[in-house]
């Protein structure tokens, strides 16, 4: 069947036997993008792996690059050593794109059962933070930002008054969703009891995120398991009891309003100091200026190391091309991405590269509860059901 959605062509494939309109089984067939990007970390150093784990789930890049780094710095222990205005920045950003990546795919569920006025307002928002994150890190998507031990530079001037307008402008926007869908008959006759699967289920499959909370269990990382400090913000995790898509659609809203509300925090909360250790034979020279072919290192700070000592080009050097050693062990990092837990398992052999790196990308776990969804339900249901559970392809075939 398909493809139904214009990203998932070629890379997702359903496989239905279906008797009438009634699906009987429901299979997926996955591996068609595979990218290889867990066998490539092992090619390159530690801080190179942040531009290619930033490439897997690319909606939700600023997660996989969180997660991967919160793996390094445990390995390295130096988690307690990440400066406050880093982690700040860090969970900022995180939940920028949470909103960013819950936009998506309730404009693009939306598309899917036609409703396109969804689909444009969701794209139109989303560009209000793609600028944001161009104007910080450079790039709208795949950023590299989050760095093993803080970040790749510091907020540019104007950042904060720009995130603080898109903020305001949000506010002003999401109601505009409900009036749309959230009460629409039609919207909703579309999702409810549409894609079903309780918490017994979600428990069974290891189904996590807004598919887990939509099955009326409030289990979220950030406060089981905080890290970058979430337990010092106040912020409410949404849940529904419905189990369907209608539901899911509910959790996703709320989570945005949430996220707005922890941004607003940290913008309060930015003291002025560091975004990167303090240990130079681990932080990359975060000294970066925009020049004539883009942003890259600033050339008063390379005539400074280049004049000032010997040693110190040396050993820029070598940072940079050969990369810090990890000691040797293996950790376990997990982030609550936009789509649910998003696990990292590093292993390190004592050398400059990573010796293998797993990731537990929720968009691969939660495909798993398709067939559970869509069986025995409807075959124009089964695209209800899959846009509910918003699996992005470059995090499945990673």
């Amino acid at each position: 069947m398909g493809p139904q959605h214009p990203s998932t062509h070629g890379v997702l494939r359903l496989i239905l036997e279906i008797d009438g309109e009634n699906v009987v089984e429901a299979r997926c067939g996955i591996g068609y993008l595979h990218t290889g990007i867990e066998k490539n970390l092992e090619y390159r150093t530690w801080t190179q792996g942040t531009t290619l784990v930033t490439r897997m789930d690319y909606l939700t890049p600023l997660f996989n690059e969180t997660a991967y780094c919160l793996a390094v710095e445990r390995l390295l222990g130096i988690e307690d050593d990440v400066p406050d205005r880093a982690n700040v920045i860090r969970v900022m950003m995180m939940e920028l794109n949470r909103i960013a990546s819950h936009l998506v795919a309730i404009a693009t569920g939306g598309m899917e059962l036609g409703a396109t006025t969804i689909m444009i307002y969701g794209f139109r928002d989303r560009e209000l933070i793609l600028d944001v994150f161009e104007l910080i890190t450079g790039l709208r998507m795949n950023h590299a930002y989050i760095r093993p031990g803080g970040l790749a530079q510091d907020l540019p001037s104007g950042a904060v008054d720009q995130i603080r307008e898109a903020v305001k402008t949000f506010r002003k926007r999401l109601p505009e969703y409900d009036k749309l869908a959230t009460g629409n008959p039609i919207f909703k006759a579309r999702l409810q009891d549409v894609g079903h699967l309780d918490l017994a289920g979600c428990m069974a499959l290891g189904a996590t995120g807004p598919i887990l909370r939509a099955a009326g269990l409030p289990h979220d990382l950030r406060k089981a398991q905080p890290y970058c400090g979430y337990e010092d913000y106040e912020f409410e995790v949404p849940t529904a009891d419905t189990c369907d898509s209608y539901g899911r659609f509910l959790v996703r809203l709320e989570e945005m309003r949430e996220s707005l509300r922890i941004v607003e925090q940290c913008l309060d909360r930015l003291e002025p100091g560091p975004v990167m250790v303090a240990d130079k034979k681990i932080a990359w020279p975060a000294q970066l200026a925009l020049g004539p072919d883009g942003l890259g290192n600033s050339l008063d700070h390379i005539k400074k190391i280049m004049g000032t000592s010997m040693e110190a080009l040396i050993h820029h050097f070598k940072l940079v091309t050969e990369g810090f050693r990890v000691p040797p062990g293996q950790v376990y990092a997990a982030v609550e991405s936009a789509k649910g837990e998003l696990g990292v398992h590093a292993v390190s052999d004592g050398g400059t590269r990573p010796f293998r790196v797993h990731f537990r990308d929720p968009s691969f776990t939660n495909l798993q509860t398709m067939a559970a969804m869509c069986e025995g339900g409807q075959v124009a249901d089964v695209i209800v059901a899959v846009a509910s559970i918003d699996p992005v392809m470059g995090g499945v075939d990673r």
